[in-house]
Order: C-alpha cells, then sequence, then structure tokens
C-alpha cells in the first residue's frame, strides 16, 4: 500500500486505485527503461513523482513537499508503515530466509496473539532495533533502547514472555486490500473558494482554509450523499501573492514605531485601500480573473469529460474576495459610474430655465463631447486601450455564495437601492449567475446582509437560519416562511384577530432548539466560553446588549440579573416566532416577498462568548460542518430532486 504525509502529520493511505496505479509506475521504473510519468492521485489534486518519492499539488503552488512512501511492514493496531529503510532491511531478510512458504490466510486483525513459550527462529539487527521470526507470519519489533532493555529484563523475571513485555507485532501487507474498484467518484461540480484580505500576510493560508473546506465536505458527504455516483471538489484560488501593486512603497513610508502592528495593517486591512484606488483597482480583478480562468482551463484540459456531461461551476468567495468576484461577473467599472453621473447632471441641466447664452454653450458643450467620443473610439480601434476591458470567465456561474460579506455595503455606496420586484436580478442577474447566497454569522463585524436591498422591507425579516449538520428531517429552506425580526414592530393595518390568527403552530412553525454553535465553528472551551461570558454585568452588559439583536426570537425581555445570551436561549425554546404578517400595507405587503431567500445565518450557541465571536467569527467558516451541509444542499439539489434518489428526502 502506498502512503502521503501532510504537515509531519501520521501516514495516511491512498485509496486502492491510486495505490494499484502508483504500484505499477514503480515497477516500471528501471535504470535503462524511460522517465515514469507523474501519477495523479486523490481525484486528480495531486501528481506523484514514485522516482523522487514525492507528492505536489496541481492547481496551485505549495512550498513543502508531501512526502510519500511505499508500505511493506505495518505496526500491529495503529497499522502505520514501518520507515522505508527499515521497512526494505526486513522486507529482504524475510524473502531471504522465508521465501517460498506461505503466509497464514487469515489472522486475527483486532486482536495480537502473544507467542509465549516460543524461540525466535530467526533475528536481525537494526540501527536502533531488532526483529525476530517466530514464525512466517509471527514477527515481532523490539527497541535496543536502555530503558527498554531493563524493562524487557525486569518483565522477564516476573514471568512474562519477551513479545507480550516489548515487543510491536509487525503484519506484511496492509490491513485491506487495494482494488482498483476502490476508485473516487467523478466530478460534476468544482467550487473555487476565494480568500479576502490577509493573504499576503499569511501566504498559503486559503490553501490550508480549502483544505478544511473539502475534508468537511468529504464527511458530510459521505453521510449523506453516499449513495451518489458523482463527486464535489473544491479547488482554492490564490490571487494576491501574484500582484505587484505599489512594490515596497508603502513599507518604506511605514514609522518604524508599533512596526509589527503596522505590518499587519498593510499585509491586511491596504487590501481594502487597494481596491478602491483606481490605479490598483484594475490590477486585482484583472489577478483575480485570470486565475479563476487558469484554474477552470487547466481543470477542463485534465478532465475533458467534465464540460461534455455539463458539469457545473460554482464560487464561494470570503470577505473582500466577494466584493472582487461580484464585480467580474457583472463588469461593474467606477468609470462607468462615472459617466452615469455626467449623464446625470447633463439631463438636471436639461430641466431647468437657462439663458440664451447658456444654452448656446451648452449646445457647444454637447457637439465637443460627442467629438470627443468619437476621437476615443477611433483611438481605441488603432491601438489598446489603458482602460482594461469588462472581465469575462470562461464559465457560467452556477452558485455564488459569500461568507462573511461585505459586498451590502460596496452596493449601497454605489447607489443600489431597493426597488419594488423581489428578483435577484435588481443586484446580480440570473443570466450571470443561477443563485446567490450570502452566509454570515451574526457576530460577524464585516458581514452585512442582501435582501434590504432588493426589498427594504426584508430589513424587519430575520435572514433563514441554516440548519445544524446532525438535525433530524431539517424543514427545507425553500418551505421556511419568514418571520419578524421585531415582532412588536409590525405595521399598524394588521388587526387583533389577523394577529391572532396568524399564531404560529407546532406544525406550521416549528420551534428549532438552539444548541452550542461553537461545536462547529469556533470549538473553543466550554469553560472558557462561560467565563467570558460571566462579564456581562454592568459595563459588560451594556457591550452585549449592544452587539445583540433585541428581540430576535421573542418580544419578552430577559429577567434582572440574568445573562442575556442565557436568558434569549431559554426564551427560544418556548416562544415561537411570528411569521410573515398578512398585510394590505405597502411596506409588508405579502404579495412582495423575494422569488428566493439569499440571506442565512448560521446559530449561535446557548453560552457562546459574543466579545469571544466577534473576534473569531469572521474567520471560523472553514471547518463548520453545518456549512459544508449547507452548501452541499445547493450543490446537490437537481440530484435530490430526482425520484430515484429516496433516501435523500431528509436533506
Amino acid at each position: 500500500r502506498w502512503f502521503y504525509r501532510e504537515e509531519r502529520k501520521s501516514w495516511k493511505p491512498f485509496i486502492g486505485y491510486d495505490s494499484l496505479r502508483l504500484e505499477r509506475a514503480f515497477r516500471a521504473l528501471a535504470p535503462a527503461a524511460p522517465p515514469v510519468e507523474p501519477v495523479c492521485v486523490r481525484s486528480g489534486l495531486y501528481e506523484v513523482d514514485v522516482a523522487s518519492g514525492e507528492c505536489y499539488p496541481v492547481y496551485w503552488n505549495q512550498s513543502e513537499k508531501i512526502p510519500v512512501m511505499r508500505g511493506q511492514w505495518f505496526i500491529d493496531g495503529t497499522w502505520q508503515p514501518l520507515e522505508e529503510e527499515e521497512s526494505n532491511l526486513i522486507e529482504q531478510e524475510h524473502l531471504n530466509r522465508f521465501k517460498g512458504q506461505q503466509l497464514q490466510e487469515s489472522f486475527d486483525m483486532e486482536v495480537s496473539k502473544p507467542v509465549d513459550g516460543k524461540e525466535a527462529i530467526h533475528s536481525l539487527k537494526l540501527s536502533r532495533n531488532h526483529v525476530d521470526w517466530h514464525s512466517v507470519d509471527e514477527v515481532y519489533l523490539y527497541s535496543d533502547a536502555t530503558t527498554s532493555k531493563i524493562a524487557r529484563t525486569v518483565t522477564q523475571k516476573l514471568g512474562f514472555s519477551k513479545a507480550s513485555s516489548s515487543g510491536t507485532r509487525l503484519h506484511r501487507g496492509y490491513v485491506e486490500e487495494a482494488t482498483l474498484e476502490d476508485k473516487p467518484p467523478q466530478t460534476s461540480h468544482i467550487v473555487f473558494v476565494v480568500h479576502g484580505i490577509g493573504q499576503k500576510m499569511d501566504q498559503g493560508r486559503i490553501i490550508k482554509n480549502t483544505a478544511m473546506m473539502r475534508d468537511t465536505a468529504r464527511k458530510i458527504e459521505e453521510k449523506y450523499f453516499s449513495n451518489l455516483a458523482t463527486h464535489v471538489e473544491f479547488l482554492p484560488v490564490e490571487w494576491r501573492s501574484k500582484l505587484t501593486l505599489d512594490g515596497d512603497t508603502v513599507d518604506s513610508i511605514t514609522p518604524d514605531k508599533v512596526r509589527g502592528l503596522r505590518d499587519m495593517l498593510n499585509s491586511s486591512a491596504m487590501d481594502i485601500m487597494y481596491y478602491t484606488s483606481p490605479l490598483y483597482r484594475d490590477e486585482l480583478v484583472k489577478g483575480l480573473q485570470q486565475e479563476l480562468n487558469r484554474l477552470y482551463s487547466l481543470f477542463c484540459s485534465r478532465n475533458p469529460e467534465f464540460e461534455e456531461k455539463g458539469g457545473k461551476v460554482s464560487i464561494v468567495s470570503h470577505s473582500l474576495g466577494c466584493v472582487i468576484t461580484y464585480d467580474i461577473m457583472t463588469g461593474w467599472n467606477p468609470v462607468r459610474l462615472y459617466e452615469q453621473l455626467l449623464q446625470k447632471e447633463e439631463e438636471e441641466l436639461e430641466d431647468r430655465w437657462m439663458s440664451y447664452e447658456e444654452q448656446r454653450l451648452l449646445e457647444e458643450l454637447y457637439i465637443t463631447k460627442q467629438r470627443l467620443r468619437e476621437i476615443e473610439e477611433r483611438l481605441h480601434e488603432l491601438k489598446a486601450s489603458t482602460v482594461s476591458k469588462t472581465p469575462v470567465l470562461k464559465f457560467k456561474v452556477e452558485n455564488f455564495f459569500c461568507m462573511g460579506s461585505p459586498l451590502a455595503v460596496f452596493l449601497a455606496l454605489r447607489g443600489i437601492r431597493p426597488g419594488n420586484s423581489g428578483s435577484q436580478d435588481h443586484i446580480l442577474p440570473k443570466t450571470i449567475c443561477n443563485r446567490l447566497l450570502n452566509i454570515f454569522h451574526p457576530t460577524d463585524p464585516v458581514a452585512y446582509r442582501l435582501e434590504p436591498l432588493i426589498l427594504k422591507h426584508y430589513s424587519n425579516i430575520s435572514p433563514v437560519q441554516i440548519h445544524w449538520y446532525n438535525t433530524a428531517n431539517p424543514l427545507p429552506y425553500e418551505h421556511m416562511k419568514p418571520s419578524f425580526l421585531n415582532p412588536t414592530k409590525e405595521a399598524t393595518s394588521v388587526t387583533d384577530s389577523e394577529s391572532a390568527s396568524t399564531i404560529p403552530s407546532p406544525t406550521t412553525s416549528p420551534v428549532l432548539v438552539r444548541r452550542h454553535y461553537g461545536e462547529s465553528i469556533t470549538n473553543i472551551g466550554k469553560a472558557s466560553i462561560l467565563g467570558t461570558a460571566s462579564i456581562g454585568k454592568g459595563l459588560g452588559g451594556m457591550l452585549f446588549s449592544r452587539f445583540g439583536r433585541s428581540s430576535t426570537t421573542t418580544s419578552q425581555t430577559s429577567e434582572p440579573g440574568k445573562d442575556g445570551a442565557e436568558g434569549d436561549d431559554k426564551k427560544a425554546t418556548t416562544v415561537g416566532t411570528p411569521p410573515f404578517p398578512h398585510s394590505s400595507s405597502g411596506f409588508l405587503d405579502p404579495t412582495v416577498e423575494l422569488e428566493h431567500r439569499i440571506d442565512f445565518e448560521l446559530r449561535e450557541g446557548l453560552v457562546e462568548s459574543r466579545y469571544w465571536s466577534a473576534v473569531t467569527s469572521h474567520t471560523a467558516y472553514w471547518s463548520s460542518l453545518d456549512i459544508a451541509l449547507f452548501l452541499l444542499t445547493f450543490m446537490y439539489k437537481h440530484d435530490q430532486e430526482d425520484p430515484d434518489k429516496s433516501s435523500l428526502d431528509t436533506i
């Protein structure tokens, strides 16, 4: 069996299909034979150079090479392979001594039976250990360290055998046989994971974050989507490290005092200033757009059946990456906004009264501008313009997932205002992207909502709560009814009888019990959270109320002397949330609703400290099982709707 090891962790086995292909390439190695081509492994994300014993990624750069080894002898219980040098010596000695003899066809994998009373029929001395053979399939490894020798001597005097006292049983061959049927499913959906700010400060972070998201999604796939023959692949998009921008100009003007803090800000928050700069914004957009197209072209060249079978592409963006990705998809350019402002000023000039002299000058201005446009168009035809063309992606985006996104703020500052239609086209046309989804934690200070930019009254409608990954029979997101953030602020046109009729029932509006969100997001200790949460008195209580949302699930107030978060959780288990009211007013008209919900909110925990969450929540999305299930639910949506896939009804 072949193994790989990442970040100095324990060895992990390749799947059977990869191991057999690596073994075939290994046996093809010969001094006079032509070089063996690298072998694609791990769903095509990596390639292995069998000659050098190294594994390297295909779609991204990685400074540290991943070691690969051919396992022959394995430690009982853990089934970790012995180091290759010792393993080769033991294998050679074993073949010389027992060649022609057969191993026992079956042996107990779980319990190692000691060989009490049996004398070693053969022994091999290694540098720090020695190996004893009691039979062809009973092999033990012993340490020759002084402490091990003393312990072995004492235990033998007490009546224990040498093997049972300090020996480690070895097995020749892995616990599972490699087969060609053990191969990865075909990739039907690829997800580009785009990072935000701070990549310069911690290069390679997006690769680690994507690996966490990929591993988490694998667990969800095995639990809920194991019967599907398709597979979702996550690819990191690292666009920041290749940009030059101002070079080292900003570093040269940075004062030396508090240098560490200043360097951290220069490597993180400075990306926002670069993007708002008319000089460097275009370079950031080009960097991300070219990297997305490069990855897509590379993936299709290595997987030609992906496009032939209608493979889909989604994008998961984080923080500032959401804004840049949005601008690439829509082709938004500040120059176009400036032209629209000029045109608006011209229309305003036409509407007001002007004298004859002003009209004559205005006509000359129009003629001059028209002539200027004609000259510019002719110049663009002769040579390339200094203004970049509208970025174009080589693929259609199926789903655009925003995590911890400030996109709503950027759109609001660009003049986007709520409309009268509940269509996503108001901010992102479906011809560009089929579905837009905004994911955020309630205490993420960088995240903002998108729905109130489409319909204003949704500012008083709570975001959709994301299901916990272990919820039994969750209600589909399409069937979840809108609910108020502040029920006491309903429209005055709702009568008492109508209010009474809209009280939720257990069947129409089930109350979801909240649990500790930190189990899947922050992973911080319960005791430390409780210690931090106990500060919520006096000034701390004021800060909690500032961070928290008043009356998020009920109109009742918490009792004096109790923690605000704890009180909210107790009320959430007993009080329901009023559904979307049947009001005839224009502000809360039920006939004007969103085609589908866009804002999705993670759940807070019972003892989660909002102090701590406000700091950690913005970077805690990557390893969440709740988010992994949420992403896969929408990516596998068409497969779930297949009537033949009845086992996925609970999703």
